[in-house]
């Protein structure tokens, strides 16, 4: 399905009804939009996964701008069109106080969208993102976990970003981001995923250096998750501290996976579905 927004003709889906039937009425299940990483990719790297919650949600997956079946120009791929394109996704389809899940990229449009218009969201997700990066890091933990060559590719792809680094990134760094036997994860998440290159590239060269959401979350007026794994190197641990030690104090809430990767879903499924169910219930 589309929906003009914002200049862009932005493609979503969604998993179960948004009314559930209660006897003799029908009761609305409140709005929980999923919101993919990238940025370059779709919203079926997050499938199947967050269709277990259509049980209490009405789960909805956007493609951002200029990523997976959604269009826009390359002008206006910046976090704060991102943002603003979420506020306005709901406003055309009339959604109010939306459960906002944002993973890596999605997670750094969900702070930009939570910053931008404090009082939309009922709750915020962010799962392995971050405000800002934090590369001396992320190459340690590559070298830690893939050696010299994982390390050097990381640097010659943020360094270059040319058709040589993107697939030596992709053979060596890519299968670091999770440990061996993610559930989630996999060829076939790959194969049926649509990447965007020239959308990638146009992050991965610009905003995504300089970008610092720090001294923003100060504005989010919403109950706030930040959920993080120990094996994370593009988003570590450090990201997730840096993000929950900013939010208004009372808001947050952090869960750090011991022994997962980049999006812990993927590889603590079980635990990760207690702890999101238990903060979207609360």
């Amino acid at each position: 399905m589309f929906v003009n927004v914002n200049g862009a003709r932005i493609f979503f889906d969604t998993a179960g009804p948004q009314l559930a039937i209660d006897n003799d009425r029908m009761v609305q299940k409140p709005a929980l939009i999923v919101m993919h990483g990238g940025p370059g990719f779709d919203h079926s790297t997050l499938r199947p996964y967050f269709d277990r919650f259509a049980d209490t949600h009405h789960v909805i997956y956007i493609d951002h701008r200029g990523n997976g079946r959604s269009n826009g120009g390359p002008e206006t791929w910046t976090l704060a069109q991102w943002g603003d394109d979420v506020k306005a996704f709901c406003d055309a389809l009339g959604i109010e106080r939306p459960m906002v899940y944002g993973n890596s990229f999605g997670g750094m449009v969900a702070m930009s969208y939570a910053t931008r218009h404090p009082s939309h969201p009922a709750k915020l997700i962010l799962s392995s993102t971050a405000a800002r990066m934090q590369m001396d890091e992320t190459l340690r933990i590559f070298e830690a976990k893939g050696g010299k060559e994982a390390r050097e590719a990381a640097e010659r792809f943020w360094r270059d970003f040319d058709d040589k680094s993107l697939a030596d990134y992709m053979r060596l760094c890519m299968p670091l981001y999770n440990p061996p036997g993610s559930s989630e994860g996999g060829l076939a998440v790959q194969r049926r995923a649509i990447m965007r290159s020239d959308t990638m590239r146009h992050f991965s060269v610009g905003e995504i250096r300089t970008m610092n959401a720090l001294p923003h979350l100060a504005r989010i007026a919403c109950p706030t998750l930040v959920v993080s794994g120990t094996l994370d190197p593009i988003t570590p641990v450090l990201c997730a501290q840096e993000i929950f030690a900013a939010l208004p104090a009372g808001l947050g809430q952090l869960e750090v996976f011991e022994g997962a990767g980049h999006g812990v879903h993927r590889d603590q499924p079980d635990k990760a579905e207690r702890v999101l169910r238990s903060f979207l219930a609360a």
